[in-house]
């Protein structure tokens, strides 16, 4: 039958509200110090969305992360690459591209904080913000711990420390299962195609020379000590990769253009593959996902 309702007593009329009655319960110092603690906990919640500090993002990457934390509300600007492949900030007041910023744009949106990746075109630009007393956050992306350190560190700034840290976790964990999904299958010999023409793949040492590790691929293009190298064809022929993984934004038919050299031993064997660049070489907030596709187009399962 279940326990009976409490009973109700006749003298909650009498009964002290507010700190009065926590007094008469625990006793007024110990409700002094209660209410002090309380206070001061409220002190660390997170911003509310009209007290997040004007943001303006000269990088898409940033951007990205700060729209996957739920502080797109802090962005009043953007740069033109931000406005164009993100549609949410796509009517926001655009502030120049990556390497050629507007001063003057930037400092009319009266920002709390600028952020970036760094770039020696932009050097004076963070020297001249200094000067005139806007905050300066740059942050470094080639690697994966740079990239998952900049959704910490940005996330912390803009009072999303506890989203910014569960999507590290959620990163990490998706990690952990393509790794081990990968252990047990081959391991291609791969090349990750950045653009076609000039031709760059992804070199050692990058956040997604990382993935391709995880998905269980063989970078051939790990060797070269820059991240993102630039290289001749006959590099790549001589190569012999077994799974090209193509990523350039280029309207031409990965399997169609790399067809051209048939001796490449992927085009042999149709293992040539598309992936959306948008996806997989965005150093953002999803990795999870894009180590979750290179984990299947490795694996021989066609990306979702």
């Amino acid at each position: 039958m279940g326990l009976p309702p409490p009973a109700r007593t006749d003298d909650s009329a009498r009964r002290p509200r507010g700190g009065r009655y926590l007094a008469a319960v625990i006793g007024p110092r110990s409700a002094l110090a209660l209410l002090a603690l309380l206070v001061s906990l409220q002190s660390f919640a997170e911003p509310e969305a009209d007290t997040l500090p004007r943001v303006v993002s000269l990088n898409p990457s940033l951007t990205a992360i700060l729209l996957a934390l739920d502080a797109g509300p802090a962005l009043v600007g953007v740069d033109d690459w931000s406005a164009r492949d993100l549609p949410e900030v796509s009517s926001l007041p655009r502030v120049g591209g990556l390497f050629n910023p507007n001063l003057e744009g930037i400092l009319a949106l009266e920002p709390d904080l600028v952020v970036w990746v760094p770039a020696a075109q932009q050097r004076n630009l963070r020297d001249r913000l200094g000067d005139l007393g806007v905050e300066v956050l740059v942050l470094d992306n080639i690697t994966l711990p740079q990239v998952l350190a900049s959704i910490e560190t940005l996330g912390a700034r803009v009072g999303r420390g506890v989203e910014s840290r569960e999507r590290v976790r959620e990163i990490r964990r998706a990690w952990t299962r393509v790794e081990r999904a990968a252990e047990r299958r081959p391991h291609p010999r791969t090349v990750l195609v950045l653009q076609r023409d000039p031709l760059y793949v992804v070199g050692g040492g990058s956040f997604l020379d990382a993935m391709l590790q995880a998905a269980g691929a063989e970078n051939l293009a790990a060797t070269f000590d820059e991240a993102y190298p630039r290289v001749a064809v006959e590099w790549l022929i001589g190569a012999r990769p077994e799974l090209i993984i193509d990523a350039a934004a280029q309207p031409e038919h990965a399997l169609e253009h790399w067809s051209r050299w048939p001796s490449l031993p992927a085009v042999a064997a149709g293992r040539v593959v598309t992936v959306p660049a948008e996806v997989v070489t965005l150093p953002g907030p999803h990795l999870d996902r894009a180590v979750a596709l290179l984990g299947r187009v490795v694996g021989g399962d066609p990306p979702e």
